[in-house]
């Protein structure tokens, strides 16, 4: 199945979105829950997997649905149908701050790795599917890097990435450690493995865990400031461990709080 060669205008600075244009006749998919608006003119399905002609037959989709299971995302996708006889618009938004990056898997050898959860949308017969990491310490230690998304065909996919996004060329033999998290993408040709950080001090008490993936060249390799397992672990720490408000304040929240609903529950003796 040939892909779509679908226009797209990726909009905004930190939360942003992608608009995509769609001809008479063409599709793109989108991760459940990811889509902002659409024109009238597109038609909306979900099917079960990704919807690619990879997936032939009933046993086929099980198959496909069943790696994206293993990946965390939902047993199905969206597929947005142009049906109108003019070009149509669907857009697709990011779910935190970061940007969203297009991939022309064409230029990039027809395959892309990918975290987890970076898959936002793609044209039509873009193949999703799953990278399980060979190596047995990356299985044990891995982390977020052990088992990730693979994205296969020769048209555009779109993934998100989190805070700011390097992009960064290793030559053969060149070597970049980094935290399991920041790994937003990486060519195949490039080498994943886990390394120890190597000190019991720096691994007990540097804050960045007891291991780092050690990526080697040659090829492409996309890293992101904020990972979205970073994000939240910092909202948790932040948030109220017993409900409510914070300790601080909660004094005089609570005697506002009820100046406020005593005031409204004695309101009518004023009548």
């Amino acid at each position: 199945m040939a892909m779509d060669e679908i226009d797209y205008e990726i909009r905004g600075a930190e939360m942003q979105f992608v608009e995509v244009e769609l001809d008479p006749g063409e599709a793109a998919i989108g991760e459940a829950g990811s889509m902002m608006f659409m024109d009238g003119g597109i038609a909306m399905d979900t099917v079960f997997g990704d919807g690619s002609a990879q997936q032939g037959g009933f046993f086929g989709k099980l198959l496909g649905a069943g790696k994206r299971l293993v990946t965390g995302e939902s047993l199905f996708t969206t597929v947005y149908t142009n049906n109108a006889p003019s070009k149509q618009r669907v857009a697709f938004a990011a779910p935190y701050p970061g940007k969203i990056l297009p991939m022309n898997l064409r230029q990039l050898g027809g395959t892309l790795i990918c975290q987890k959860d970076a898959f936002l949308c793609a044209a039509r017969g873009v193949s999703l599917g799953i990278a399980v990491q060979q190596k047995l310490s990356t299985g044990f230690f891995g982390g977020e890097g052990f088992i990730m998304q693979r994205l296969d065909g020769d048209g555009l996919a779109f993934v998100h990435a989190g805070g700011t996004v390097v992009k960064r060329e290793l030559q053969a033999g060149q070597t970049l450690l980094v935290d399991t998290g920041c790994v937003v993408a990486y060519t195949p040709s490039v080498s994943f493995e886990i390394q120890y950080v190597g000190k019991i001090k720096t691994a007990l008490f540097g804050g960045e865990g007891l291991f780092l993936a050690k990526l080697s060249g040659p090829g492409t390799v996309w890293l992101q400031s904020l990972p979205f397992s970073r994000l939240a672990s910092r909202i948790f720490a932040a948030a109220p461990q017993r409900g409510g408000s914070k300790e601080e304040g909660s004094l005089l929240g609570g005697l506002a709080g009820g100046s406020v609903l005593g005031g409204l529950l004695s309101g009518g003796d004023d009548d």
